[in-house]
C-alpha cells in the first residue's frame, strides 16, 4: 500500500508531540468517526446526517448503511484493502456512507468533483491506478467514457439526492441508471441500493496501520496537471484534532453546513471528519449555490458553516430575507478572505468570520485565526495550529526577518506525500512543506498572506500582491467579484491587469474603467493600481471555487472595455 510514495529523504518530517496527536499503530478512522472514541458516551440515537430532500439519519441507521456498503464492496466487488476505489457524487448522505464504507473495508478513496469530464476521470484513474469505482447515477455518462481504452472498474451506481430519503436498505427497482456495470466482476445488472438490502447491518473494520493510506486527494489543477496527494488514516485523525479542536471549537451540540464538495479536502473535514468525530450532525447539499446555502442555514438552523469568502459575499448581497441568527462559528477558506467581506459579513450576521489557510497536500487548515482576533490584527492571516510550525523563509531555506515576505514552509502531523509525482522535490525541501504561499510575518507570530507564488506580479522591480490590489477593487460598489494577474509589458516586464465582474447596476465603460483606476491609486501606493481592466460576466473558477488564474493570465481581454493609465500621475485613458 506504500507503493509509488517518495522516498524517506522527499517526504515531510512528522510532528506528533501534542498528547492529542499520538495514535496506537493499528489504527481505521472510519472506526473512531463512526463510532467516536473509546469510552465515549454512546451517539447511536443522535442525528448524524440530514438533506433538504428529506433523510434525517442517526448515527445508528448511518453506521448500518455504512455496514452493509462495506460488505456489498467486499462480498460483490470483490475489494480487498489497498484497493483504489473512485467516487463520484454530489454531497449527499450516501456520499458520506460511501466514503466510511470504503475507509472501514481497508480501500483507498479517491473522491472527484461532479464537473470533472471524461478525460479528467481517466486522468485520476490512470494516476491513482483505481480498481473500483461507485458513482452516482446521473453522472454515470463521463464516468462510461472514461472507461474505454481498457480501464477495467468493477462500479456500481446509486440514484442521486432526489432517492436520498428511501431506506438505505430498501431495493431498488432495478432501473438501468443504478445497475452494476462489471468488466471482471460478479453483480452484473445489480445497482448499489439492491445489493445493500442483501447484507446485514454489521462490518467488522478492516485490520489497518495508522500510516496505511486510506485517501488520495487531487488537487484542483490551478497551476498544470493535478496532483495526487496521499493520506493515512493517522493524518485523517490528527486533522480531527488539530483545526476543529483549537480553532472551531465545535461541540456535540452543533449543525454543520456548507458549500465546498466533499472530493474537496475542505470540503471532506468541514462537512464529514469534524462533525462526525464529535458527534455533531451536518446538512448536505447537493446544490450549494449561496442562495441555496443560506436557505439551508434558515431551515435547519445551522450553526457551524464551511464556504469561501464568494459565497459569504454572495449572501451578504442576496436580498432575500433568509434568517443566518442560528450560526455560531463560520469558516471561511479555499481563497483569500478580503476584509471587506470579513465586514460585510459581520454587518450582515453578527458574527465573526474564522479565516484559515490549508492545501491538499496538507489535508486540512494549518494557519487561522478565529475573527474576535481580526480587529486587533487587521489583514493578518493568523497563527499555526497548535501542532504546526511556520516559517517564512528565503529562496535557500533560510528565516527571513520579520517583515519581509518570503515562501511559507510549514511541518506538522500531516504533510505532501504526493504519488508517483516528480514535483514532490518542489514541496517539501529538508523536512518542511514549501506550500507555494508568499507571506510575510510580524513580531507576534502572525502571519500575512501577500500571495501565492506564482501569482505575483513584478512590475518594474516592484513586488505586487494580487490580493492587495484585488481587496481595494472590492471595496468599490461596482465591484462584485475581481481577479489580478499579470499582463506582458514591454517596458515594465509586467503591469496588473484586474479582471472584473461588475455589481448589478453597473455597465461596462471606458469612464468607469478609469474611474477604478484613480480609486485605486487614491488607496494604495500608485505602483500597485491596476494599468489594465478587463471586465467579465464571471471568472473562471476550478471545481473547487479557486480562480483559475493561469486561464486569466492567458486572457486576451476580449472585446470588453479596457485601458491603460499611462505614468503615475497621467489622468488620460487609451483604449
Amino acid at each position: 500500500m506504500q507503493d509509488h510514495l517518495p522516498p524517506p529523504v522527499l517526504q515531510p518530517d512528522t510532528l506528533l508531540d501534542l498528547p492529542t496527536l499520538r495514535f496506537p499503530d493499528r489504527l481505521n478512522c472510519a472506526t473512531e468517526l463512526l463510532d467516536g472514541p473509546v469510552g465515549a458516551a454512546d451517539r447511536s440515537g443522535r442525528l448524524a446526517v440530514l438533506s433538504p430532500h428529506g433523510v434525517r439519519w442517526t448515527y445508528a441507521e448511518l453506521h448500518a448503511t455504512v455496514s452493509r456498503i462495506a460488505h456489498v464492496l467486499t462480498e460483490d466487488m470483490g475489494l480487498v484493502p489497498g484497493n483504489r476505489v473512485l467516487l463520484r457524487g454530489t454531497n449527499t448522505p450516501m456520499m458520506v456512507a460511501i466514503w466510511l464504507a470504503v475507509v472501514r473495508a481497508g480501500g483507498v478513496v479517491v473522491a472527484t468533483m461532479p464537473l470533472l469530464r471524461a478525460k479528467e476521470l481517466a486522468y485520476v484513474i490512470d494516476k491513482a491506478r483505481i480498481s473500483h469505482a461507485l458513482c452516482e447515477s446521473t453522472l454515470s455518462a463521463e464516468l462510461e467514457a472514461a472507461r474505454t481504452g481498457g480501464r477495467a472498474l468493477r462500479t456500481m451506481y446509486y440514484p442521486g439526492a432526489t432517492r436520498d430519503g428511501a431506506d438505505p436498505g430498501a431495493t431498488r427497482d432495478g432501473a438501468d441508471p443504478g445497475a452494476t456495470r462489471d468488466d471482471t466482476g460478479p453483480g452484473v445488472g445489480v445497482g448499489l441500493e439492491e445489493a445493500m438490502a442483501r447484507h446485514p447491518g454489521r462490518f467488522s473494520p478492516a485490520d489497518t496501520a495508522a500510516t496505511d493510506p486510506c485517501l488520495i486527494a487531487f488537487t484542483s489543477g490551478t497551476t498544470g496537471m493535478p496532483k495526487a496527494t496521499v493520506h493515512s488514516h493517522r493524518d485523517v485523525m490528527a486533522v480531527c484534532r488539530s483545526f476543529p479542536q483549537h480553532t472551531l471549537r465545535a461541540t456535540s451540540d452543533d449543525r454543520f453546513v456548507g458549500t465546498p464538495s466533499l472530493a474537496f479536502t475542505y470540503g471532506l473535514g468541514g462537512l464529514l471528519l469534524f462533525p462526525l468525530h464529535i458527534g455533531a450532525s451536518v446538512v448536505l447539499l447537493d446544490r450549494a449555490a449561496p442562495r441555496q446555502l443560506a436557505r439551508a442555514i434558515d431551515e435547519f438552523r445551522a450553526t457551524v458553516c464551511f464556504s469561501g469568502p464568494t459565497a459569504y459575499r454572495a449572501m451578504c448581497m442576496d436580498p432575500a430575507p433568509y434568517r443566518l441568527s442560528s450560526l455560531r462559528e463560520c469558516v471561511s477558506a479555499g481563497e483569500p478572505l478580503p476584509p471587506v467581506t470579513r465586514k460585510m459579513w459581520k454587518q450582515r450576521t453578527g458574527q465573526d468570520l474564522i479565516d484559515g489557510l490549508g492545501s491538499t497536500e496538507m489535508l486540512h487548515i494549518f494557519i487561522a485565526m478565529r475573527g474576535d482576533e481580526a480587529a486587533t490584527r487587521p489583514g493578518a492571516l493568523g497563527r499555526p495550529v497548535p501542532g504546526y510550525l511556520a516559517a517564512v523563509v528565503d529562496d535557500a531555506g533560510r528565516p527571513l526577518p520579520y517583515g519581509e515576505v518570503g515562501a511559507l514552509a510549514v511541518k506538522g502531523p500531516t504533510g505532501c506525500r504526493y504519488l508517483d509525482d516528480a514535483r514532490q522535490a518542489d514541496y517539501v525541501r529538508n523536512g518542511w512543506n514549501l506550500t507555494g504561499d508568499a507571506c510575510w510575518a510580524d513580531k507576534d507570530g502572525y502571519l500575512h498572506y501577500h500571495a501565492r507564488l506564482d501569482d505575483m506580479i513584478v512590475s518594474a522591480g516592484y513586488n505586487i500582491s494580487p490580493v492587495e490590489v484585488e481587496a481595494t477593487l472590492l471595496t468599490h460598489p461596482a465591484v462584485k467579484e475581481c481577479a489580478a494577474v499579470a499582463a506582458p509589458d514591454d517596458e515594465r516586464g509586467a503591469v496588473v491587469r484586474a479582471h472584473v465582474v461588475l455589481a448589478e447596476g453597473h455597465t461596462p465603460s471606458p469612464e468607469l474603467v478609469l474611474e477604478l483606476q484613480r480609486f485605486a491609486k487614491a488607496e494604495m501606493a500608485p505602483y500597485k493600481y491596476p494599468r489594465l481592466i478587463t471586465f467579465c460576466a464571471e471568472l473562471p473558477r476550478a471545481g473547487t471555487g479557486k480562480i483559475q488564474r493561469f486561464r486569466l493570465r492567458g486572457a486576451d481581454g476580449g472585446s470588453a472595455p479596457s485601458a491603460e493609465r499611462e505614468g503615475a500621475s497621467g489622468d488620460t485613458a487609451s483604449l
